[in-house]
């Protein structure tokens, strides 16, 4: 079967999880990747442990291993070799890129007219912060989504996963998909400006909104939400797991399952939330008595499910039938999600040859 982007060359000279993490969603695609990384290699390569043996045989950390999958890796120095890079990017349809602000134009000059440049940085192209670098965690900081994660009254609590890094690597992918339908439609290429804090306070939706629409600054409530009650974590007898309760109806089918005795006012979700405290004391008194299974059996369709382990959720049989991990080139590495039109592990990993001349 054709790939969705056979034919299509990107040269990808980013590093870390933003840039790599969109450039291996273009390769699961089918495009032709080829990284340039320095001479020492991209920095996720030495952060572990863990470490494990990668695609091309060589012991690295797991986390390169989460965002470089399906890419023709070579080493080079930019600064000595800037006459191969450019004849690199001559070549390639998409340019990706994470330098400093004005580091790429410094290094390559004019680019040809037809290709396409996604920039990605901590802070954009342009403004009082641009010169500024952003790994996840300050942006985490500044962006203000640590303000809003775990316990009120306790210290400041980051996303699990380098949340903002990957939000960012997948608008980078939309951007450069678009791009691409752009110049086929036109003949134009274009110049993508993709930065971590404009996708890191896009990414806060309801809660940037609710500051917006009330002028109150939401608060972390750990697993709670600031909209909707009940809609967090409660305590089984053998565990914590997730009651989701999204609407008046499923509310009241709840309601009816468990025999509560409540108030009237809590057939409404703004009397619920009005009244947050007593209706989660309410259930956390009943949820106590019984398992996690027991309770999901019982709410039937009501959304609810055990606060898994990440290996619990790798082994969930939903992940099982859905082959979400797949073994590329022997290694064991996390499945894309557009299963239909990437490329499956019958024909996945480093490409046997690419169509890059990399020996100029």
């Amino acid at each position: 079967m054709k790939q969705v982007l056979e034919g299509v060359k990107i040269l990808d000279l980013s590093r870390v999880l933003a840039g790599p993490y969109a450039a291996q969603n273009l390769a699961d695609l089918g495009a032709d990747v080829l990284k340039i990384e320095a001479p020492w290699g991209d920095d996720t390569r030495g952060w572990g442990p863990p470490f494990t043996t990668g695609f091309d045989g060589e012991d690295v950390a797991a986390y390169f291993l989460s965002c470089n999958r399906g890419k023709t890796i070579i080493r080079m120095n930019l600064k000595k070799d800037e006459k191969k890079l450019r004849d690199l990017v001559a070549q390639a349809d998409v340019v990706l890129e994470n330098f400093r602000p004005g580091t790429f134009d410094r290094l390559v000059g004019e680019l040809p007219d037809d290709t396409i440049l996604c920039s990605i940085s901590g802070y954009g192209a342009t403004g009082p912060r641009s010169s500024e670098p952003g790994y996840d965690l300050s942006l985490q900081a500044r962006s203000g989504i640590m303000s809003i994660t775990g316990e009120e009254g306790r210290p400041p609590v980051k996303v699990g996963v380098a949340w903002i890094d990957v939000i960012t690597g997948l608008h980078a992918t939309s951007a450069i998909l678009a791009a691409l339908l752009h110049r086929e439609r036109t003949g134009k290429s274009q110049r993508i400006d993709i930065s971590l804090w404009d996708c890191a306070i896009s990414a806060l939706v309801n809660q940037a909104q609710n500051k917006l629409a009330s002028g109150k600054e939401p608060r972390p409530m750990g697993s709670a939400h600031p909209n909707l009650v009940p809609y967090r974590a409660f305590e089984a007898s053998d565990g914590w797991f997730v009651l989701a309760v999204g609407s008046d109806a499923q509310w009241q089918q709840m309601v009816e399952i468990l025999e509560i005795d409540c108030q009237e006012s809590w057939s409404t979700n703004s009397g619920r939330v009005k009244d947050r405290i007593e209706v989660e004391k309410t259930l956390f008194k009943i949820f106590k008595h019984d398992t996690r299974s027991h309770w999901e059996n019982v709410l039937g369709g009501i959304p609810c499910a055990p606060v898994n382990t990440i290996g619990q959720a790798l082994c969930d049989i939903q992940s099982v039938a859905r082959g979400a991990v797949w073994s590329v080139e022997g290694v064991q590495t996390l499945a894309n999600p557009l299963r239909g039109m990437s490329l499956t592990p019958a024909k996945p990993g480093q490409p046997a040859e690419t169509s890059f001349d990399v020996n100029i």
